[in-house]
This record gives C-alpha cells, sequence and structure tokens, in this order.
C-alpha cells in the first residue's frame, strides 16, 4: 500500500490532499461557495422570475395589439361600407334630381312649345280675321252705299269681331 507508506509520493499527496481540505474548511470555503451558489442561484432564480413576468406583459400586450388590430379592421370595414352606402344613395339621389331636372325641363319645353303653337294660330285666326273682314267690307261698300252701309258694316266688323275671339 504506497498510500500509507512515507516514503512514497502517493503518500504526501494524501497528506496535502486533507491539510488543504482542513484549511479549506477551517476558514469555511464551502460555506463560502455553498453561499456563493446559494446567490448566484438566487438571482437566476429573479431573472427567470422578471423574464417570466415580462413575457407574459409582452404576451399581454400583443394580445391586446391584435385586439385593437381587429377592431381597427372591424370600423375600417364598416367606415367602408357606410361610405358606400352613402356613395350609392347619393348616386341614386342625384340619378333622382336629374330626372326630375329633365323632366321639368321637358314639361316647360312642351309648355312653351304650346303657348308659341296657340300664340302662332292666334296670329293666323287674326290675320285671317282681317283679311275677311277687309274682304268683306270691300264687298259690302260695293254692294252698299252711304251712310246706311258704313253703319251696317261697322256693325257687322264688331259682331264679326266678337264671334271670332
Amino acid at each position: 500500500m504506497a498510500l500509507l507508506d512515507p516514503n512514497a509520493a502517493e503518500f504526501w499527496v494524501l497528506v496535502s490532499f486533507v491539510l488543504f481540505m482542513l484549511l479549506l474548511a477551517y476558514y469555511k470555503v464551502p460555506g463560502l461557495i455553498g453561499n456563493a451558489l446559494d446567490s448566484r442561484a438566487h438571482a437566476i432564480r429573479k431573472e427567470l422570475e422578471e423574464a417570466r413576468r415580462l413575457r407574459e406583459e409582452a404576451q399581454e400586450l400583443l394580445a391586446d395589439y391584435q385586439r385593437k388590430a381587429a377592431e381597427a379592421e372591424t370600423e375600417a370595414k364598416s367606415i367602408i361600407e357606410d361610405a358606400r352606402r352613402d356613395a350609392e344613395a347619393m348616386g341614386n339621389e342625384a340619378r333622382r334630381a336629374l330626372n326630375e331636372s329633365l323632366e321639368r325641363r321637358t314639361r316647360l319645353a312642351e309648355e312653351k312649345i304650346a303657348r308659341a303653337e296657340a300664340q302662332a294660330i292666334a296670329e293666323v285666326r287674326a290675320a285671317a280675321v282681317d283679311k275677311a273682314l277687309a274682304a268683306a267690307e270691300t264687298v259690302l261698300k260695293g254692294k252698299v252705299a252711304g251712310n246706311v252701309g258704313s253703319g251696317l258694316i261697322d256693325q257687322g266688323i264688331r259682331d264679326l269681331k266678337a264671334k271670332l275671339n
């Protein structure tokens, strides 16, 4: 057994190892190492808890932003739909107003044409009456002479005008 022989190098390695361990125990190095490891484990545990908390906050923020994005998309769709309906309503209103305007203008044009036609007919009638009166006057003047003929002609012209108009 070379470990218990003082002449062997292994014996002195064993002695120095035991003394080294006793020295470490005397200065409470294992406790210091244990405390350092415990404090390091505690710091790592705190960092892990902080990372877990930050991850949960990030997930909550992500869910909140996703919810807000969905709400914004829904609102945008609603706005687009409202705008489309408003545009359709405006188009329908414009078509209706245009149709009413066209009908009103057509009616006014027809009325204007009817008035012009009535006026033309009245002018033709008036011209015909004037020509007929002139012709009748000429014929009557030739057949009836004197004041009696003149009075009859004037009376006939007045009666004829009243009857024609």
